[in-house]
C-alpha cells in the first residue's frame, strides 16, 4: 500500500537536471541535492556540487532534516575496473520533524521511479556517511 502513496510530484525542472546528470561525461564525484518544498508539495532542487568527496557531501546535508541526493561516485573495484554509478541516498536523520518525515518517506518511491535509480540508500544519521559506508554499500552490486 505504502508504495502508492504520494506526497509531493517532482518538479520538471529538477526531472529535467537529473536526466541530464545521470548522462553527464565528467569523471568527478557529483551530486544533486532536493528538498520538498513544503507549500507546493513538489521535490526541488536544493543545492549542486560538482568534485565532492562522500565525506565532504555529508557536511552538506541538514543534520535535522531529510533530503534527497542524487551522486555520481567514481567506484574503483577491487579488479581494478572503474564505474560511475548513481546513487539514490535519502537522508532521514533521528529527530526530523514526523510531518517532514512522513512527506520525504512518502515521496521517495516516486522520486525513484522518476529518475528510474536502482542503487538507493537510506542514512538516519548524517555522520554515516562516510566513503566506506558507500564502498560498502555498492559492494552489493558488483
Amino acid at each position: 500500500m505504502s508504495e502508492s502513496l504520494v506526497v509531493c510530484d517532482v518538479d520538471a525542472d529538477l526531472v529535467k537536471k537529473l536526466q541530464e546528470f545521470r548522462f553527464r561525461k565528467q569523471t568527478n564525484n557529483a551530486a544533486i541535492i532536493m528538498k520538498i518544498n513544503e507549500d507546493k508539495q513538489l521535490v526541488v532542487l536544493d543545492e549542486e556540487h560538482e568534485d565532492i568527496s562522500p565525506d565532504d557531501l555529508k557536511d552538506e546535508l541538514p543534520e535535522r532534516q531529510p533530503r534527497f541526493v542524487v551522486y555520481s561516485y567514481k567506484y574503483e573495484h577491487d579488479d581494478g575496473r572503474v564505474s560511475y554509478p548513481l546513487c539514490f541516498i535519502f537522508s532521514s536523520p533521528v529527530g526530523c520533524k514526523p510531518v517532514q518525515q512522513m512527506m520525504y518517506a512518502g515521496s521517495k518511491n516516486k522520486l525513484v521511479q522518476t529518475v528510474n535509480m536502482t542503487k538507493v540508500f537510506e542514512i538516519r544519521n548524517t555522520e554515516d556517511l562516510t566513503e566506506e559506508w558507500l564502498k560498502e554499500k555498492l559492494g552489493f552490486f558488483r
